[in-house]
This record gives C-alpha cells, sequence and structure tokens, in this order.
C-alpha cells in the first residue's frame, strides 16, 4: 500500500511545483511584454530635453523686418535679454530701432508743390522698449534633409511696453508667436513674428492707432553655456 502511496505523493508535489512556478514565470513574461511595449511606444510620449533653458540667461541679437500700418516698411533691429525661470516659462526684454517715412507724401509733394510745407515727409526714428512673457508650447525634434536631428521650442509671447516716436512716447502692446532651434547647449537660432499695437501721430497730425508687424530673426547665447 505504501509503494502505491508514494508514486501519488511524488506527483502531487511535482503538480503543486509547477502551480506555484506559473503564476512567477507568467509575471515575469508579462513584465517583459510590458517593458517592449513601453519601449516601442516611449517616441509617442514626451521627448526628453536635451537642451535644458530652465534657471539661465539668453541673450540675443535680432533684426529683420518692420511693416508698417500707415507708414513705409523699414528695416529694424535691436536685442533681448531672456531669463527662464522654468522649461516652459521665461521673461523677456527688448529692445527694437527703426524709421518711420511716409513715401506716399513724396508723390503728393510732387505733383503739388504748394503742400511741400504742410505734409513734410521725414524719416522719424522709432523705439520700442518692450517686455513680454514667453511662454513655449511644445519642444521637439526634426530631422534636417535626412541628416542630423536638430531640436527646437514653438512659443507664443504676449507683453507691453513703450513706443517712442522722435520723442513722444505712446503705450504699445505686443503679442506673437516664435520658434527657436537649438544649434548648440549654449547658440540658438530664433525666429519671431509680433504684433505691436500702439498709437501713432499721422501726417497733419491726426491720431492712429496702428498694428504694426515685425518679422525678426536672430542669433542667442545662452549663458551658463551648457545646461
Amino acid at each position: 500500500m505504501s509503494s502505491v502511496r508514494f508514486p501519488v505523493l511524488l506527483l502531487a508535489l511535482v503538480a503543486a511545483g509547477a502551480l506555484w512556478t506559473s503564476p512567477t514565470r507568467a509575471q515575469c513574461v508579462d513584465e517583459e511584454l510590458k517593458e517592449q511595449l513601453i519601449g516601442r511606444r516611449a517616441y509617442r510620449g514626451v521627448v526628453p530635453r536635451v537642451f535644458k533653458k530652465a534657471l539661465r540667461h539668453e541673450l540675443s541679437a535680432i533684426g529683420g523686418w518692420y511693416a508698417a500700418d500707415l507708414s513705409d516698411g523699414r528695416p529694424t533691429y535691436g536685442a533681448a535679454y531672456t531669463f527662464h525661470f522654468t522649461e516652459d516659462l521665461g521673461l523677456e526684454a527688448s529692445y527694437l530701432r527703426t524709421n518711420r517715412s511716409f513715401g506716399f507724401l513724396e508723390a503728393v509733394n510732387d505733383r503739388q508743390q504748394n503742400l511741400t510745407q504742410i505734409t513734410r515727409n521725414q524719416d522719424v526714428p522709432v523705439q520700442l522698449f518692450m517686455g513680454h512673457l514667453v511662454w513655449s508650447l511644445a519642444y521637439g525634434k526634426v530631422r534636417w534633409f535626412g541628416g542630423p536631428i536638430g531640436r527646437f521650442d514653438f512659443y507664443v509671447s504676449l507683453g507691453a511696453g513703450a513706443a517712442d516716436e522722435d520723442g513722444t512716447s505712446s503705450v504699445a502692446a505686443s503679442g506673437g508667436i516664435g520658434m527657436k532651434f537649438h544649434l548648440a547647449q549654449w547658440l540658438l537660432l530664433r525666429f519671431d513674428i509680433r504684433d505691436n499695437v500702439h498709437s501713432l501721430r499721422a501726417p497733419l497730425g491726426v491720431e492712429e492707432v496702428v498694428n504694426d508687424v515685425t518679422t525678426l530673426g536672430g542669433l542667442s547665447l545662452f549663458v551658463p553655456f551648457s545646461s
């Protein structure tokens, strides 16, 4: 009788061992499958930031085209300083300078010489002193012509300041969008489009509220040089 019980007992122990190890093996298989799926889907999630901006200073030299609402479009140039207190938010102070002129007055003066003393066409210096809150909406990467992969930021900016035209100042508001391409840990290429709303003394002394659009490009230097 004991000889019959021994094989039965051995078989029961083997079955119990198989039942004990199967959940553990299934759990290991599930963990491996989970890691594979996460690895394959990682690119669909948040892109890790290779270039960090938080608590860094950005110095920019910018220039472009000042498309005025009433006056002629002219080249513009200036500089900007931005402090990034997080990866998504920064404060920017900028300065732009251009000239204002009214080309149509030259045509009027050429045809009506007696109006020359009434409507004089002079180049008037225009300066913009602005402060903006910069919010980075997206951080991504792009492959250049099948070659190296570059990183970029897409952001919006909103701010206010003052517009000075030939010694006459007025309050100005500004908003726009931009992109910054990271060339190195310390160097960026930036592009901005901004709408500047302010009052303007038009010819014959008429006050007008204008929307002047600036299209800007430039280079930025990060301090410290590495993140």
